[in-house]
């Protein structure tokens, strides 16, 4: 029997670490783990940045064209692999769900990014120029400060962490907000952080209108014009998607991910996943093998 898609930890990754985070250059963690192109799950945040190479990065079943000022940033629980070309650098920051709490007030702070929404488009950033030198001093910065051992030294990464998520994010929107109002914009951004808490259990697009506090209609209207597919398509998406993350995981019978993602009976899953991804569960499950 095929091995189940691992899961890996920041304890399997380094004895060179803290229990909360890994900070490397991502040359050097390459020649320490040789295995990690495979397909595998992180239970951290995963930030790299791309200063050399090339190849493809494909996560959560979509693939991307790797390229130097690339940036990704995965959350727990994402499906990846890569499939590298060429000498290939950078750095690599793996971070606990954890690591911040003792620092912001606000526990769903890093959600707030647009970035750290789980959407695989939404977490690979190319680096405008005006950010490519910036960004790569304060990659610098946290490789230098990683190493003393002196009191304030977390806390200064963390600081350090937060001012590259801040300069990506208002980077990002500013791309942006030509196109997307700024109301219409956070609507969007709560309506998806909503579908990643609820979405086993709420998949009509009223539930999330009531939660928004606007109508289903206006609902579907904005993310027909700024998603380009219906609320109930961006629902069906993230369920979709959930299947499959779980489908690469042998463990599990097709029952129990009917069970678990609240369908229900089986035979109503399999039509779901049929209807939506154009096979069956058990042809997605052996061609992931």
């Amino acid at each position: 029997m095929a091995q189940n898609i691992p899961t890996v930890d920041i304890c399997t990754l380094s004895e060179f670490r803290e229990d909360d985070i890994l900070i490397s250059r991502f040359s050097e963690y390459l020649r320490v783990h040789t295995n990690l192109h495979l397909a595998h799950r992180h239970s951290f945040y995963h930030l790299l940045f791309f200063t050399k190479g090339g190849g493809t990065h494909t996560i959560d079943f979509s693939s991307f064209d790797v390229k130097p000022y690339q940036i990704y940033f995965m959350i727990p629980g994402q499906v990846h692999s890569w499939a590298f070309e060429g000498e290939v650098d950078g750095y690599v920051v793996n971070f606990s769900t954890s690591f911040f709490q003792s620092f912001l007030l606000r526990p769903d702070y890093l959600a707030s990014f647009s970035f750290f929404n789980g959407i695989a488009e939404d977490s690979v950033i190319n680096l405008a120029d005006e950010l490519k030198t910036p960004i790569t001093h304060i990659f610098e910065e946290i490789i230098q400060h990683s190493t003393p051992h002196n009191t304030f030294r977390w806390d200064i990464i963390r600081v350090l962490l937060l001012q590259i998520f801040i300069l990506i994010d208002q980077n990002t929107f500013k791309l942006k907000s030509p196109t997307i109002p700024f109301f219409n914009y956070t609507l969007l951004k709560n309506f998806q952080k909503l579908i990643e808490k609820h979405f086993s259990t709420l998949k009509r697009p009223m539930d999330y209108a009531e939660l928004l506090y606007i109508t289903p209609n206006h609902l579907n209207a904005l993310c027909k014009e700024h998603l380009g597919i219906t609320a109930g398509e961006v629902i069906r998406n993230r369920v979709l998607l959930e299947a499959k993350r779980m489908l690469v995981n042998q463990d599990l019978s097709i029952t129990e991910i009917s069970y678990d993602l609240n369908f229900s009976d089986n035979s109503y899953f399999t039509k779901f996943f049929k209807k939506y991804s154009g096979i069956t569960p058990e042809e997605f499950r052996k061609k992931s093998l």
